[in-house]
């Protein structure tokens, strides 16, 4: 594809332009600096300001003197989402449309198009520095002698701290990088971890101090623009005891009775319209059918913690910023990768103690050696990684995802999790603080929008323009459009929302959601074809963003007009042909 331009011109309508083109009257601030924080594997509901017990005293500071975004959609699933966020296009059209691997098409390359310009490469030439932090999953090239073309530091960021590639242990992270350099966290010479806190290092802490200690660092007049990646509250389940400790017995009650109580708390809150039915799924056990309530409670437990240490590290960024005299006029933007995660890592199995491989034995590893694996076998001192069912999480030695019960708490009250289009798949917060740019504060915003947006709000706001060439290649149009008129007011638009992950499918105008679940039982063969219409459900977001009332059958001339739409803006973003070797 390349020096081939992809134009998505179909994929806006009218109603988009006229987002574009909104007038903002507001005196803008001067050059702010702007901060894009997400997290990862984390439900619609998981803070506080959307109906969460956890504690997120940070997110809410940023939510009551902000804007609150409850109809915001990601792609489903981490890397794509990266790709996504990152250059303002549908992931295929970025490279992206599945997971690290090359699948033989523009769209399922599994590294970032030479037709695509991050955030940051838009950004330079405005004049701003560039800083990136955490995860970055946008390239299968991960080794230290691999090529680096799709590295931060390649792709417009001046300092990069984070790892390289989807998920690593908290404690000793795989393809840990600081700039170009992939790096031991305990052989780090610009970085110290904090001889007061109780372990000897935990990622969470480290990219929330090497983000403020490049914020300390920036001594340029220019402004800064920083991407920060948290990859909490993705698997391994692991944090320290002082983060876990304040939710002993929180979850006893069991996912059941919390999501109602959930529920609830999100009706009082204005999050969801109370005429939205709370969502179920047969498939989650019932709490009271759960064998082993000691081991479920504990993994939510953890989940919290780490989402307590994610807010305790978005506060020091933001906390920096305040004594550096830069908050007022810093954009900081927070929101989340995909739904929450029902995978079951580390739980498949009955509990055993040891993963080491044939003819390895269990040693320390020494302060400069690498972690190579990121669901290593041992940890730094030593030990068996510990995984199955009954082993409970929390520290080095473990390797458990949370489970789907408590997924299906995470996503009150939608359907589905990572990997599906349904709402609880693709549904995040978006939080927008900008002291000097905005003047409503706490006010929850009805204005639906998707990843490829922040892109274009970004470059709004810094007013930079978007290249349509770089590096000798030409560059994909933007997909996304600018959120920025309704910092002042909900905005209204016609315009086509889009999704596709696995051959999961959906497109959203206006009230109307269409959407398709794939299941394994239908033929390979077939999925390059269009959906038969009879597949697909229809849906009501205004009077049913729960998806419990499918309308498909009452509604056939929507069907076919939003089915036949889906498969115009496939074909344009690359998302068909899909591969040929199967991937889903």
């Amino acid at each position: 594809m390349k020096n081939k331009a992809l134009i998505l011109g179909a994929a806006t309508s009218a109603g988009a332009l006229t987002l574009l083109s909104c007038a903002d009257n507001k005196k803008e601030a001067v050059r702010p600096n702007i901060i894009l924080i997400m997290s990862d594997d984390m439900g619609f509901s998981d803070i506080e300001r959307y109906g969460s017990v956890i504690k997120t005293p940070n997110l809410n500071a940023l939510a009551d003197n902000g804007l609150v975004y409850r109809q915001f959609y990601n792609t489903a699933r981490s890397c794509p989402t990266r790709a996504s966020l990152l250059t303002g296009l549908h992931p295929h059209q970025a490279g992206i449309g599945h997971m690290m691997n090359d699948s033989g098409q523009d769209g399922y390359r599994g590294d970032l198009s030479p037709n695509c310009v991050t955030i940051a490469e838009t950004l330079k030439p405005a004049g701003y520095k560039t800083y990136a932090v955490g995860k970055w999953h946008v390239t299968r090239h991960t080794q230290p002698d691999s090529s680096k073309h799709n590295w931060p530091l390649q792709r417009g960021f001046d300092r990069y701290y984070g790892i390289l590639i989807g998920a690593a242990s908290y404690y000793d992270p795989a393809a840990l990088c600081r700039d170009n350099t992939v790096i031991s966290p305990f052989a780090d010479p610009d970085y110290h971890y904090p001889d007061s806190l109780e372990e000897d290092f935990y990622l969470t802490e480290a990219f929330g101090d090497n983000a403020s200690k490049f914020i300390k660092e920036h001594d340029s007049a220019d402004p800064f623009f920083m991407y920060v990646a948290f990859t909490a509250a993705h698997w391994p389940m692991q944090a320290p005891e002082r983060f876990i400790e304040p939710y002993k017995d929180k979850f006893d009650k069991g996912w059941d009775e919390l999501r109602r109580e959930k529920y609830q708390r999100q009706v009082e809150q204005g999050i969801i319209d109370r005429r939205w039915a709370l969502s179920e799924d047969s498939t989650v056990t019932r709490w009271d059918d759960v064998t082993d309530k000691t081991f479920e409670t504990r993994c939510m437990e953890v989940y919290a913690g780490m989402i307590s240490a994610l807010d305790h590290n978005i506060g020091k960024i933001v906390e920096t910023l305040r004594q550096s005299g830069q908050l007022d006029n810093t954009v900081i933007l927070f929101l989340q990768d995909n739904g929450a995660c029902a995978e079951i890592t580390g739980r498949d199995r009955p509990p055993y103690t040891s993963l080491v491989p044939e003819g390895l034995t269990l040693e320390p590893l020494p302060a400069n050696e690498l972690q190579t694996s990121g669901q290593p076998w041992r940890t730094r001192d030593g030990k068996p990684v510990r995984r199955g069912y009954g082993v409970l999480p929390g520290g080095a030695d473990t390797y458990i995802a949370y489970g789907k019960g408590w997924a299906h708490y995470s996503n009150t009250p939608f359907r589905e999790y990572k990997h599906w289009v349904h709402e609880g798949g693709i549904s995040t917060p978006l939080l927008v603080h900008w002291p000097a740019g905005i003047n409503a504060k706490g006010t929850v915003r009805q204005t639906p929008g998707q990843l490829p947006d922040i892109h274009a709000t970004i470059a709004d706001i810094a007013g930079a323009e978007y290249p349509k060439t770089y590096n000798g290649n030409e560059i994909i149009p933007l997909s996304g459009v600018s959120l920025k008129p309704s910092f002042e007011k909900d905005i209204e638009s016609d315009r086509y929302l889009f999704w596709e992950h696995e051959n999961n499918k959906a497109i959203r105008q206006g009230k109307w959601k269409l959407v398709y679940k794939f299941t394994k039982e239908t033929p390979y063969e077939n999925v390059d074809a269009p959906t038969p219409y009879n597949l697909w459900e229809l849906y009501d977001l205004e009077s049913d963003r729960t998806e419990t009332v499918n309308l498909a059958s009452q509604h056939p001339e929507t069907v076919r007009r939003l089915a036949d739409e889906w498969e115009n803006i496939a074909r344009r973003s690359h998302v068909k042909p899909y591969p040929t070797k199967k991937y889903f």
